[in-house]
């Protein structure tokens, strides 16, 4: 199948209506019919800023750079964004086509 991966970067301690923005993120797909997504913590990253997030010390706790992604079609990746633009979450994204099926499954689905 052919759609489009979807890269949400956000930090740790970012909130959202007083929810963690990346379980936000996740619930909010979740909740529009989006079949899967994930948060990676990234250990290190920075921004347009050019200030360097990593894990080194303890005050920086919460400040990490998280990835939330979504292999998904156009449509759905279109209707995600324009929530986020509706509820103006501020975060970075990349949007890419991308090739995604699976393979060596039986016939049982799961």
């Amino acid at each position: 199948m052919e759609g489009v991966h979807l890269r949400l970067f956000v930090l740790e301690s970012q909130r959202h209506e007083g929810i963690l923005l990346y379980e936000w993120l996740l619930e909010e797909a979740k909740a529009l019919g989006i079949k899967g997504g994930a948060a990676f913590r990234e250990i290190a990253g920075y921004g347009q800023r050019n200030r360097l997030h990593q894990e080194t010390f303890f005050e920086l706790a919460g400040d990490l750079p998280v990835e939330v992604m979504f292999v998904t079609s156009e449509e759905m990746a279109n209707t995600l964004l324009l929530r986020l633009e509706s509820e103006k979450v501020p975060l970075f994204y990349i949007r890419s086509r991308v090739e995604y099926g699976r393979i060596g499954e039986s016939s049982r689905r799961s």
